[in-house]
């Protein structure tokens, strides 16, 4: 993980403490592509900040961020999203569920032209290992549902493990405010530019330390929306920065 970055990994993070160092370690040992990784807490009396000022070894590839737009996971995403330096970008989590050896191809999927490349739990050779039923049964509802009907380009919209060119995330935008729906929102406005999407298989695994910070009840209808979304026709840039932004606005 050295030179310009060609990917900049972003990190929601909320009272990690130590277990964001395996989740770093494992970063160090997969990423071969050139990256910086910004790990976003919303204050800076977080657990995690307090560990990773503890282990800085001072090469500055991991940049830790204080998050000021809001509490919450979509507020340090947007916040981190807003800040890298590289032309890829690729949102994970803190809490080790995601495969770090797919990021190398992730990027050169972005690289070749794609505007996401989505990692997938619910195509071919992946797999979901744990987690809350509900919350796999509906995730994948809606995505197979989106990909037959919307034609959205993966069968996981919903899942955050994404590479996201970075000029895409500038030019349309974030206007989450709520959980994760982010990965839903970039897939459903893609889909409406008609920007290529592509996937790769991947396997899950719920998280082995702490506590899941997934609120599913609170989240759910904000994921609606952008479900509905998906669903409209070809928009250009204009109209739907416009459109997306009086969708996020309804009550």
């Amino acid at each position: 993980m050295s030179g310009d970055p060609r990917v900049s990994i972003v990190i929601p993070a909320y009272q990690e403490g130590e277990h964001i160092l395996p989740v770093l370690d494992r970063l160090r040992e997969s990423v071969t592509v050139p990256c910086e990784v910004l790990v976003v807490v919303d204050s800076p009396d977080d657990a995690t900040a307090s560990v990773l000022r503890d282990s800085d070894d001072g090469s500055g590839q991991v940049r830790l961020l204080v998050n000021d737009y809001g509490r919450g996971p979509a507020h340090a995403i947007r916040y981190g999203v807003e800040r890298v330096r590289a032309p890829v970008t690729v949102v994970t989590m803190a809490d080790g569920c995601d495969d770090a050896r797919q990021i190398d191809d992730l990027t050169r999927l972005v690289e070749r032209g794609v505007v996401i490349a989505a990692a997938s739990r619910y195509m071919s050779g992946g797999q979901q290992v744990g987690g809350p039923l509900v919350k796999g049964m509906l995730a994948r509802l809606a995505g197979i549902s989106l990909h037959l009907f919307a034609r959205v380009g993966t069968r996981d919209p919903t899942n955050s493990f994404k590479a996201y060119s970075t000029q895409f995330l500038r030019a349309v935008g974030i206007d989450s405010r709520h959980g994760f729906e982010m990965a839903l929102e970039l897939t459903a406005k893609a889909r409406r530019l008609r920007l290529p999407i592509a996937e790769l298989p991947t396997i899950w695994l719920d998280r082995q330390n702490g506590v899941s910070n997934f609120k599913l009840a609170q989240w759910i209808r904000h994921y609606l929306r952008w479900y509905r979304f998906a669903f409209g026709g070809r928009l250009t840039l204009d109209e739907l920065v416009r459109t997306s932004r009086e969708h996020s606005e309804q009550p």
